[in-house]
């Protein structure tokens, strides 16, 4: 961001330095001479820095100074405000900011006040990624694609229907979706080859396509190219309006569709460590839609991930308001095991993080064993933050930092600015120097060399299983009661098998057979190390003679083009193919719900046994019902432990004790067989992961695409709104907007919407995958006349506010107490029927009668999204009465005008004895405090105490204003 204020007027002023003869300036805290700077954790030392730089006497003031250079005192005392240097947005969440400034723009011209003023003040990225959904995957045409996203009629793409391959390319020998080592000269006919589909379904060639980011032979199928026609042809109303936001709002960057997914881009291409402007040098910062941008900690930029309404304030000038955090050092010692791969790292770091109840505090990484931690793996540690409640996950900059940025798009006299920079301004780190070590509020140790092999599920990824237990694990989910890890399945029925068909041939399906098996490179698995090791063990299997099922859906989605091409010069991408794991394109995937349909074969197999059927993935989301309604374990693994299940074919077994699989001629072949030793893995990786990638990346991501640069858009400063869009919509944030600010209102007989329970996550407030044909939402897009298979997905519609209020609390998975099962509905109390979430909401608001959620512990959890305070809000929710929140979600809510209310320690729902049927009453004073008191009141005659969870000046005056987008717009009014 730019200096609050002229250099002559900033307080500050005397701590300005510089570099290189005077032509690039700094401010230097080392130059405020005290002691305690040095004792600072460097992520607050970030802090202080911005305090300092930012410091105009209104947003920042000096006393925010003093407080940040007083952290060892004021942590968990004092409110602060941090500007960071930009703000990272992906298409799903970004959409609906981008949407609500266009809105914004239209509010200020109904006010007579320019349109043009709303604009991001601070730098903006937007990722488009989200969009890609696997309608191609393997070597035939699974399910026949269509523009709307939903499932495919039968009478539409009947068996006839066929996708012209490509012409066969000189020198390419191997047939692309056979599994195994079938060549063009013994298999030219489809049909004539064993597992292979009906000849009615005409077969992919798997011939070199040229590698979209670097114009080079790269072996894989259509699969990709056919996904990515079908994305833009699907989202092309989006991908307008996208456009028109690069051309008519100043500073945002627009990162076209299949450039990569935003973690990756922000990690080879948008991060700067340094950021120069100005004239002025400062340390790089970012806030993000997304609870994973804290991956780009691992680089030694401090950021993290804020809801949709947070991050558009940033990007109108806003600074963040925090609370100073506790900042927890975590101390690494000891040696790597040479078996052990970054994500068993992660999930052993992760676990010990979990119960060091760190939640809400800054991590800090120190000791001798971070230097063995390549930027890749810092990167994996710090992208799993979420996972364990911090709100960053540091590593500060050092030499092994430095050496990734030699690999990758700086030049020698940048890295030279920035390590002068960093050391002078002493945010560089040697982690075998303990003199250096900072002060922390308390330290964590954590041994290396205790990391063993693990995977995290069956439904929740706090639940790690090692990997050498998993067969007995699974068998005890089998006969645990129903809830966080059991399936409760009947001993008589969990040695049930049902054979059926696929393709011609038959196959068996028992309690814990893999069906849906997807490697992903993407946020947590973006280590090239991980991802080679997974390639290799698919080339030794090949070798070997082992094949994946046919029916399993399998799919490989890389992170970026990078992931593709390093993969393709390495040699390994042409096994992953025979195994099955083809390249289904560039974006989010199998981890936000858009995997194809299952074999029909399949799902009725499942059903007909009652089958807890298992999905594997190395990603980093997996509630259950998530990947697909009828695969209820769902396993988050290493990308090469997705290869191993994937062959086996089950997740009951012991890999020490019995094979990964037979050969043709009989040989059994175990895991420890074909694993490949960390020295190979290095080896490969110093021969692939090369600079000329990143810079080659580089050029590509800049230049866009075909398919983008050819999208047409509107040349208006007010976007055109197409009243006929069900994608497109301008929301009702700003209706009856006055420039006063209305006096606080109390809630007078509110009824509850929902009675919910523990670990409501956002998944369960705002799905993000498909929309079911019974939904709400669907009957909305039915009186729209679409037909289902143009639904497409909710993550899709995130821009229409009528599509997300139906969606919001639709997840099937909900457990509301009012209804005693699982599902998408509520009570309407006054009637007492049983009708869909929006349908209640919608018949109180007509009957004007307000709306209170009752819920237990950790509300709000998982990702951030900002639907689920925008969804809730529009319902007509005015407050969530709950036993604690997740902390960003409660930002989400006062973001939005609805009070977070928290009851008191030791009392709940259950302790009052609420059935939730009663009528609610809150009063509110006329002047709020930080964290206030409030009496809540029943048609009942009890009365109890809740805290109103305004943590912040900021809290208090947004919910004043009715929300924080109110607010920015009477700012510019």
């Amino acid at each position: 961001m730019a200096l609050a204020s002229t250099v002559q007027e900033h307080p500050y002023s005397h701590l300005i330095d510089s570099l290189k003869d005077g032509t690039i300036k700094f401010f230097n805290p080392c130059k405020i001479n005290d002691p305690r700077y040095e004792k600072l954790p460097l992520s607050i030392r970030i802090l202080l820095e911005a305090a300092i730089r930012n410091c105009d006497g209104f947003y920042t003031k000096e006393d925010d100074v003093q407080n940040i250079l007083d952290w060892q005192q004021q942590q968990n005392k004092s409110e602060v405000p941090f500007s960071p240097a930009r703000v990272l947005l992906q298409d799903f969440t970004g959409i609906p900011a981008m949407v609500d400034l266009a809105a914004m723009r239209d509010a200020l011209a109904k006010h007579g006040v320019d349109p043009g003023l709303v604009n991001p003040k601070c730098p903006t990225d937007l990722i488009v990624d989200h969009l890609l959904q696997i309608d191609y995957s393997k070597c035939a045409i699974q399910n026949a694609p269509n523009p709307g996203g939903g499932e495919a009629s039968n009478q539409s793409h009947g068996p006839s229907r066929s996708i012209p391959s490509r012409p066969p390319s000189r020198g390419s020998s191997q047939c692309g979706g056979q599994r195994g080592s079938c060549r063009k000269s013994s298999c030219s006919d489809p049909a004539a080859s064993p597992g292979r589909p009906p000849s009615s379904v005409q077969q992919i060639e798997n011939t070199p396509l040229l590698c979209p980011f670097h114009l080079k032979p790269v072996s894989e199928t259509d699969t990709a190219v056919k996904n990515q026609e079908m994305e833009l042809t699907r989202n092309k109303e989006r991908l307008q309006f996208f456009k028109w936001c690069s051309k008519a709002f100043k500073n945002v960057n627009v990162v076209p569709p299949d450039v990569g997914a935003v973690h990756q881009v922000n990690l080879e291409y948008l991060s700067r460590v340094v950021q120069v402007s100005g004239g002025f040098i400062y340390p790089d910062s970012v806030v993000g839609t997304d609870s994973h941008t804290t991956m780009i900690n691992g680089l030694g930029i401090l950021g993290w991930g804020v809801g949709g309404i947070e991050s558009e304030a940033v990007m109108l000038g806003q600074p963040v308001s925090l609370t100073l955090p506790q900042v927890v050092g975590c101390k690494l010692v000891g040696s790597i095991n040479p078996l052990t791969t970054s994500i068993d790292i992660v999930l052993g770091i992760k676990k010990h993080l979990r119960q060091a109840s760190i939640a809400g505090k800054f991590l800090e990484f120190f000791g001798p064993g971070v230097s063995q931690l390549s930027v890749p793996d810092r990167t994996t540690i710090a992208n799993m933050c979420p996972e364990y409640n911090a709100t960053v996950s540091f590593f500060p900059v050092d030499q092994v930092t430095l050496k990734h940025f030699k690999k990758t798009h700086f030049t020698q006299e940048k890295l030279e600015l920035l390590e002068s920079y960093m050391k002078a301004v002493k945010l560089f780190q040697s982690y075998e120097d303990c003199s250096e070590d900072p002060v922390f509020s308390e330290v964590i140790e954590i041994d290396l060399s205790s990391m063993v092999p693990y995977v995290s599920g069956p439904k929740r990824s706090s639940d790690r299983v090692e990997v050498s237990c998993m067969k007995e694990d699974f068998q005890s989910c089998l006969n645990e009661k129903v809830g966080f890890k059991g399936f409760h399945i009947a001993k008589e029925k969990q040695e049930t098998r049902v054979p059926f068909l696929h393709s011609g041939q038959e196959y068996q399906l028992a309690h814990g057979s893999v069906v849906i098996a997807a490697v992903i490179s993407c946020t947590n698995n973006c280590n090239p190390s991980v991802m080679l090791t997974a390639g290799l063990l698919a080339k030794k299997a090949v070798e070997a003679g082992l094949v994946v099922k046919p029916y399993i859906r399998t799919s490989l989605a890389p992170g970026s083009g990078m992931v593709t091409h390093y993969l393709n010069t390495s040699g390994v991408l042409p096994y992953f193919s025979q195994l099955g794991f083809e390249v289904i394109g560039y974006g989010c995937a199998t981890c936000v719900g858009n995997t194809a349909p299952l074999p029909e074969a399949v799902v009725d197999a499942i059903k007909q046994g009652d089958l807890v059927a298992c999905g594997i993935l190395s990603g980093n989301r997996h509630f259950e019902g998530r990947l697909c309604d009828c695969v209820r374990a769902n396993y988050l693994a290493s990308p090469p432990l997705v290869v191993a299940y994937a062959i086996a074919g089950t997740v009951g077994i012991d890999f020490e004790k019995e094979p990964l699989g037979v050969t043709p001629d009989g040989k059994q072949v175990y895991l420890r067989d074909i694993w490949p030793s960390r020295e190979e893995v290095q080896q490969t990786e110093e021969d692939t992961v090369i600079c000329s990638i990143f810079k080659d990346l580089r050029g590509r991501m800049e230049k866009g695409n075909i398919f983008w640069n050819s999208v047409e858009c509107p040349d208006n400063v007010v976007f055109p709104w197409d009243h006929k869009s069900t994608y497109i919509r301008s929301p009702p944030f700003f209706s009856k907007l006055s420039k006063d600010v209305p006096a606080p209102q109390s809630i007078e007989n509110a009824h509850a919407l929902l009675f919910l329970g523990d670990e409501v996550t956002t998944d369960h407030i705002s799905p993000a995958g498909s929309i079911a044909r019974v939904s709400a939402a669907a009957k909305y897009l039915l009186s729209k006349r679409l037909t289902p298979r143009e639904f497409n997905s909710y993550g899709a519609r995130r821009g229409n506010d009528a599509v997300m209020t139906r969606g919001t609390f639709a997840s099937i998975k909900l457990q509301n107490r009012f209804i005693g099962k699982p599902g998408p509905k509520t009570l309407h109390i006054p009637s007492g029927q049983t009708m869909d979430v929006f349908e209640a909401a919608d018949r109180y608001q007509r009957d004007g009668v307000p709306l209170i959620i009752l819920a237990g512990k950790d509300y709000g959890s998982g990702n951030s999204r900002d639907w689920v305070a925008k969804g809730p809000y529009l319902l007509g929710v005015r407050a969530v009465i709950a036993e604690s929140f997740e902390k960003l979600h409660k930002s989400q809510l006062v973001g939005m005008g609805i009070m977070p209310l928290q009851f008191l320690p030791g009392q709940s729902a259950n302790s009052l004895e609420l059935s939730g049927k009663e009528k609610f009453s809150i009063g509110l004073p006329e002047s709020l405090d930080l964290r206030p008191q409030l009496t809540v009141k029943t048609s009942q005659g009890k009365s109890f105490t809740v805290t109103a969870l305004f943590d912040t000046e900021m809290d208090v005056i947004f919910f004043q204003h009715g929300g924080l987008l109110r607010y920015v717009a009477r700012t510019l009014l």
